[in-house]
């Protein structure tokens, strides 16, 4: 096995840390792809996590628990990059890492999978709809349609399945997921985020790297989208500013638009839009506001002080607890399968 000893190793293997879920392999081999395009040789290195091992409720485990385990194994030198799915990831900035590339994002918008073709305002006061997220949950009983939402967990498939099966009436997931693993003939309704406000950074990757590997950082760098990297700072700008978790119920979307000033020139700009609801859906909170592109974190604790001044604090519930160290723990390295073959170790 090829291992990196230092930057200066042109011919190691890129070790690219990844959950093992369907959905999370399908992003990182983007990512690999995207390095081997830039004339790197590259494998999937598979992390277990306890957040995969666990069916308890996300708000219960902590979202933290999917990126703990990878942040981990980079820093035991087990992989020399982690994909994350950039939602996941505390708003707390980790002087050991650096995220190097956040490649074009997906549409970030929230998808709705409903028996019958249904769209969301054709459910019954009564329909069961599952969802993992606590921010789901509070814009969906927000909209007075007197909708049972119900805890889910499990992977794409699972979730999906339980619509097939009659368990439930619908389901909301991330529609990028979807995109991702080729699932997009599932959706019934793309919500708009004038029902449904998604995650920050939903739909995004982060590609991050070791603080101290600067011969990677600049490789991985190539990978990056400005315009995706601008929306996700102001939508976590937003999230940091409110002091909330990764499952409080929040949500924010960024945009890159065109705007014209006063001599007709054209130039870029953030709009972006922000809410927190009530997990009872009792309350929902709205504001929004364009800005320089130049500003984008800036903007987004901007717009989260205005929704503080409207009310906001009093419905940030601190949702997501620290896990314990036990919990993130990773098991031994077993040896890599050729990256030529899109085969993947486990760590």
């Amino acid at each position: 096995m090829n291992e990196i000893g230092n930057d200066s190793d042109a011919t190691a293997v890129v070790r690219i840390g990844t959950r093992g879920s369907l959905l999370a392999t399908t992003q990182a081999e983007t990512v690999r792809q995207g390095l081997i395009a830039a004339g790197l040789d590259a494998e999937l290195v598979i992390v277990k996590t306890a957040g995969d091992l666990s069916a308890a409720p996300v708000q219960t485990i902590g979202v933290g628990v999917f990126t703990a385990a990878l942040r981990e194994a980079l820093t035991d030198g087990k992989v020399d990059i982690a994909v994350h799915s950039y939602k996941d990831l505390p708003t707390a900035p980790d002087e050991r890492f650096v995220i190097a590339a956040i490649p074009e994002r997906e549409d970030p918008r929230d998808a709705l999978v409903a028996r019958d073709g249904l769209v969301l305002g054709e459910l019954p006061a009564g329909a069961r709809v599952g969802t993992s997220a606590p921010r789901r949950a509070a814009q969906l009983r927000a909209l007075g349609q007197g909708l049972d939402v119900q805890p889910l967990r499990g992977n794409l498939d699972t979730r999906i399945g339980k619509v097939a099966s009659g368990e439930l009436d619908a389901v909301v997931v991330a529609r990028a997921g979807l995109a991702r693993i080729g699932r997009l003939d599932v959706v019934t309704e793309s919500l708009d985020p004038v029902q449904m406000l998604p995650a920050p950074a939903q739909g995004a990757l982060a590609v991050e790297c070791r603080s101290a590997d600067t011969d990677l950082i600049d490789v991985v760098r190539s990978l990056d989208d400005a315009n995706s990297r601008a929306a996700v700072a102001a939508e976590r700008g937003l999230l940091a500013e409110l002091e909330a978790g990764c499952t409080a119920p929040v949500g924010a979307i960024a945009e890159v638009v065109e705007s014209i000033d006063e001599d007709g020139r054209i130039f870029d700009e953030i709009s972006l839009r922000g809410c927190v609801a009530a997990i009872d859906g009792s309350d929902s909170i709205r504001a929004s506001i364009v800005g320089s592109i130049d500003n984008a974190e800036e903007l987004g604790r901007d717009l989260a002080r205005e929704l503080l001044d409207l009310g906001a604090r009093e419905l940030v519930a601190v949702t997501e607890p620290a896990a314990s160290p036990s919990a993130v723990s990773s098991s031994a390295v077993s040896s890599p399968q050729s990256a030529h073959t899109g085969g993947a170790t486990h760590v």
